[in-house]
């Protein structure tokens, strides 16, 4: 066995060596002048150093690893599967290699989880020696290198910032405390969207709904945050906030840059992206702080002066947090930065899904606006009345299961060796489980690819979204759960029904003229899931609305 093992790692390294240095000599003139000395990596000692420990963990046979597909040395798997590592192709991979499997990617290690006992394992029962963040080089830009609160490794670092963001942001009373105003905001959209006074909003052809519905979630999410709001969608500075982010979520969701996660040496080929990552987060994070927070800061300062101190929005708790030294001014950036992602565009995704699946299915349309017409009765509809309305409740859990907003969760990793499944999996090994898979594998949901809310109502009526001290079916996770579950569920819930529920009630949607159906071809990132092509929705009036600002 010894010398069977001495000739793998012999072969391995070189296999390698031949490949890196037919790199050198093909690859370094693209991007390095001839008149450079060769770089320090590609010289034989400085690729042997990086070569031999990949090879040698790569050809350990003695652990009792997951099962997986064969690997090379240095590249490991990562020449089978690519760089699109996405929900898709991880489930056909599951039906091989089973619950469990273990990809080898360079120089890393991805576990992926795809049965619910599993998953109970990893986010649950060994939540803490599963609790980790991996890193990854291009989120360590957007998030500071982790001083955000998503992304963090865990520790003491991730509990101060989960208590510091949780009371001004994810509590029943802060439900309680903003929902008229999440219902005002929503009546302006269903009045735009009606043709009121006329405007762009009025088009018999349809509209793309998802910038009007921008608008409303950006002015929610800014109204509880800075105690603020954007006037239209062609205000400069909502204009500027949406480009921001977008051009984020375009750089952190794509798939292009992984291989110099797994191959460190090849980030020399990512320089230019990386610089782009690292001059838009620049920009973008001085736009938050010239306009939001520092503002925010001379109101305190302002009150505490005249001795009239009022904490009135989620960033006064947060900045009274950094002048108590609970966390830094850098902290305070990085929340930010997780609301503007975290919170806005993965709820923005799930409602353009809703809205596609009701224009494609309108007899689920139908049964939805009658049971709001019954329960409700001319009356506006408010978050008071939810609990009333289960099948409006299920369209929503309907959505969120064929439509997982984060189809893998966002990762995790275990810092020491841990046990899985019976399997032995290497410490800081990147873990994600496949809740798209969980929740549209066949043999756990009947039909899974039809859109169909009643299994909510019938054989899955027990079956809710894991929220705190409730029961947790691990078949559905749309926003985790454990330790390091998405804590803006009890925002995400009642603002998807709302929307959801405000749009039918007021209008029948429609796919455009001439159009049959809307399209919901699918595109996935690194941590999302959203149509490829934003939905043009026709909405005719049902009746004059009644809304509840009115």
């Amino acid at each position: 066995m010894a010398l069977a093992l001495g000739k793998t790692v012999f072969s391995g390294i070189l296999l390698a060596v031949f490949i890196l240095s037919v790199a050198k000599y093909l690859l370094l003139p693209l991007v390095s002048p001839s008149s450079s000395p060769t770089p320090a990596w590609l010289s034989l000692p400085a690729l042997l150093a990086l070569i031999i420990p990949s090879v040698v963990s790569g050809s350990r046979r003695l652990r009792n690893l997951p099962p997986g597909p064969l690997s090379l040395p240095v590249f490991g798997n990562w020449l089978q599967v690519g760089n699109d590592l996405n929900h898709r192709l991880l489930a056909s991979l599951a039906g091989k290699y089973g619950g469990v499997f273990l990809l080898r990617l360079g120089a890393r290690n991805l576990v992926v989880v795809s049965e619910p006992k599993l998953a109970t394992e990893v986010l649950h029962t060994q939540g803490v020696e599963f609790g980790s963040r991996p890193r990854n080089m291009v989120f360590d830009i957007f998030t500071g290198g982790g001083q955000d609160m998503v992304f963090t490794v865990y520790g003491d670092h991730w509990r101060k910032m989960r208590r510091v963001m949780t009371m001004p942001f994810f509590t029943n009373k802060v439900v309680q405390q903003y929902r008229g105003m999440w219902e005002e905001e929503m009546d302006l959209a269903v009045a735009d969207l009606g043709g009121a006074g006329g405007g762009e909003w009025a088009r018999p052809e349809g509209v793309v709904v998802r910038r009007r519905l921008q608008l409303m979630l950006y002015n929610v999410m800014y109204r509880m945050m800075f105690d603020t709001k954007f006037e239209s969608v062609r205000d400069p500075l909502f204009l500027q906030a949406t480009q921001f982010n977008s051009e984020r979520s375009r750089l952190a969701q794509s798939f292009e840059y992984n291989y110099g996660d797994f191959i460190p040496v090849l980030r020399l080929f990512l320089r230019g992206y990386l610089r782009r990552c690292r001059d838009l987060q620049t920009r973008r994070l001085a736009f938050f702080n010239a306009h939001y927070i520092q503002k925010r800061r001379e109101a305190l300062a302002v009150g505490e002066k005249n001795r009239q101190k009022k904490l009135s929005c989620a960033m006064d708790h947060i900045l009274e947090a950094e002048m108590n030294g609970e966390i830094s001014p850098e902290n305070v950036l990085y929340i930010v930065e997780n609301i503007n992602v975290a919170a806005i565009e993965t709820t923005l995704w799930s409602m353009e899904w809703a809205i596609a699946e009701l224009v494609n299915h309108p007899k689920v349309q139908s049964k939805l606006r009658r049971e709001l017409e019954g329960v409700l009765r001319g009356a506006a509809l408010t978050e008071a009345e939810l609990p009333r309305l289960p099948y409006l409740q299920a369209v929503v859990r309907e959505t969120l299961r064929l439509h997982t907003p984060i189809p893998l969760l966002v990762p995790h990793m275990n810092l020491e060796e841990a046990k899985l499944g019976g399997y032995d999996i290497p410490k800081e090994s990147k873990v994600v489980v496949n809740a798209w898979w969980l929740a549209n594998n066949p043999a756990w949901w009947k039909d899974p690819s039809e859109f169909r809310p009643e299994r909510f109502l019938e054989e899955e009526r027990e079956t809710e979204a894991a929220v705190a001290g409730g029961k947790v079916d691990f078949r559905y996770l749309p926003f985790g759960v454990g330790r390091r579950s998405c804590p803006g569920i009890i925002l995400a819930l009642p603002l998807l029904a709302l929307v959801v529920g405000k749009l039918v009630a007021a209008f029948r949607l429609l796919p455009p003229p001439g159009e049959g159906k809307v399209d919901v071809t699918e595109k996935g990132g690194q941590f999302s899931l959203h149509l490829a092509k934003h939905s043009v929705v026709v909405f005719q009036p049902v009746n004059p609305p009644k809304l509840s600002s009115s």
